[in-house]
């Protein structure tokens, strides 16, 4: 599992080294990071806090895992030991007596004797043969590595999809800062127009005040996309773990990113995501980590058979130390722990249940999750059309009415309201490319797939 741990990091230092290749110097240079959507969703799946947090769950189901493995490791231990001790006689239940007068050599009631000083130096060595409780806690430990390598990835796959999600707001704001400015423009043809009509006596003033009351209209409008544009900008930098003094260029516009992709038919899209959804991967993996405890609880009814050996010197001082030694082998036989092992593999067995539950429901609901997502992306699809159908329509209204404007024909009524229509329909083709890109991004997140989008 080690070599999981550094392929982790070697991604890390590869993402990182990619996103400072598409700056062209390096990032003391404060030089912009030129994202495309796919780009930015592979950065937060690398640099956001939640895959960086999952990633180090990891790190430490690894060192678990060690653990577990020093179980079964020779134990090595040394001691240095010095220090002064008195007996009572009487506790030893011997009597020793003089062979000649038949006296008892001690107080039949006890005595202390001592205090005696000894000096101990020792070695001990524990050796594990044979422990199938600790072989299976091991297999237990590495398991859970795996899933939380699973969930490391679907971390991953839901900061990209965050990131991607916050990248389509971002150009959506870009666009809809230009629609408004395009408004500004419009509005300050209109004045202009207005203005000079008055001027050759054939306008009015309340013509003028109208174009004027839709300049300072198109204005504030174009100062609040332009705070949208710069408040979605600071969280797509949060969620890509930027710092916000680092100038990030988007790659793409609005309008540039694809919209002719064919989409996929049902079955294949959730084929797709049954095999390649990496939550669904790491539930199945802790269904098998759990197993794997199961097992290790019921491996502990098993004996286990180890060696042992412990050698050193002893005695009253360091001028005369005796070498002594000890060694044997030992077999552990679990004989009864008052149910305890029974009541915890029955609430084990009991988890892996409710595991197993979770998974069948989070396929289900993987199920729904695309097909839902194929519903919104081919309603957007219709909607980014009947958008563009509106829009240009709203264009023509807005070049006949300023054409009959500029003949003298009618007043200016009719230019602002058909380009407060355009104004709407503008509105609403930012707002229907930006629902497609949403669907494109949910139906990659609902197949797991969101790091590969270009």
């Amino acid at each position: 599992m080690n070599n999981f741990h550094h392929a982790i990091r070697r991604s890390q230092r590869a993402a990182l080294a990619a996103a400072l290749s598409l700056t062209g110097v390096s990032a003391a240079a404060q030089q912009p990071f030129i994202l495309t959507l796919g780009g930015a969703a592979r950065l937060a799946a690398e640099k956001s806090a939640g895959p960086e947090a999952a990633r180090t769950r990891v790190a430490q189901a690894e060192a678990r895992v060690r653990q577990r493995r020093a179980e079964l490791l020779p134990s090595l231990s040394g001691a240095v030991s010095e220090g002064e001790r008195t007996f009572n006689s009487a506790s030893f239940g011997i009597n020793f007596r003089d062979p000649v007068t038949g006296r008892t050599a001690f107080d039949p009631n006890g005595e202390v004797l001592g205090p005696v000083r000894t000096w101990d130096v020792r070695g001990t060595l524990r050796q594990t043969i044979a422990d199938f409780a600790s072989i299976a806690r091991v297999r237990a430990a590495r398991a859970s590595v795996t899933a939380y390598g699973a969930d490391a990835s679907s971390a991953s796959q839901q900061a990209a999809a965050a990131a991607a999600i916050l990248y389509v707001r971002a150009v959506r704001a870009e666009a809809q800062l230009a629609a408004r400015q395009a408004d500004s423009v419009l509005a300050a043809e209109l004045l202009g127009i207005a203005r000079d009509q008055l001027a050759a006596g054939v306008g009015i003033a309340l013509d003028v005040t109208r174009a004027q009351s839709q300049l300072a209209s198109s204005r504030a409008q174009i100062i609040a996309a332009r705070s949208e544009r710069d408040r979605s900008r600071l969280e797509l930098q949060r969620a890509l773990g930027l710092p916000f003094s680092t100038p990030v260029t988007l790659a793409d516009s609005l309008a540039g990113l694809p919209t002719a992709d064919a989409l996929p038919s049902e079955q294949a899209a959730t084929e797709r995501a049954l095999r390649t959804r990496a939550d669904l991967r790491s539930a199945s993996e802790q269904i098998v980590a759990a197993e794997r405890q199961l097992a290790a609880v019921q491996a502990e009814r098993l004996p286990s058979f180890a060696a042992f050996a412990d050698q050193g010197a002893t005695g009253k001082n360091t001028d005369h130390l005796l070498n002594t030694y000890t060694w044997g082998l030992q077999l552990s036989i679990p004989m009864f722990d008052g149910f305890r092992r029974e009541g915890r593999a029955d609430e084990q067995r009991s988890a892996v249940r409710e595991l197993d539950i979770r998974r069948r429901d989070l396929a289900e609901a993987v199920s729904i999750d695309v097909r839902g997502a194929l519903l919104d992306l081919a309603s957007s699809r219709e909607l980014l059309s009947a958008a563009g159908e509106r829009l240009s329509l709203a264009e023509q209204e807005v070049a006949q009415a300023r054409d009959r404007f500029q003949a003298g024909v009618s007043g200016n009524a009719d230019v602002i309201s058909a380009s407060m229509n355009l104004n709407a329909a503008r509105t609403q083709m930012v707002d229907a490319r930006a629902a497609f890109q949403a669907a494109r991004v949910a139906l990659a997140r609902s197949q797991g797939i969101v790091s590969d989008l270009p």
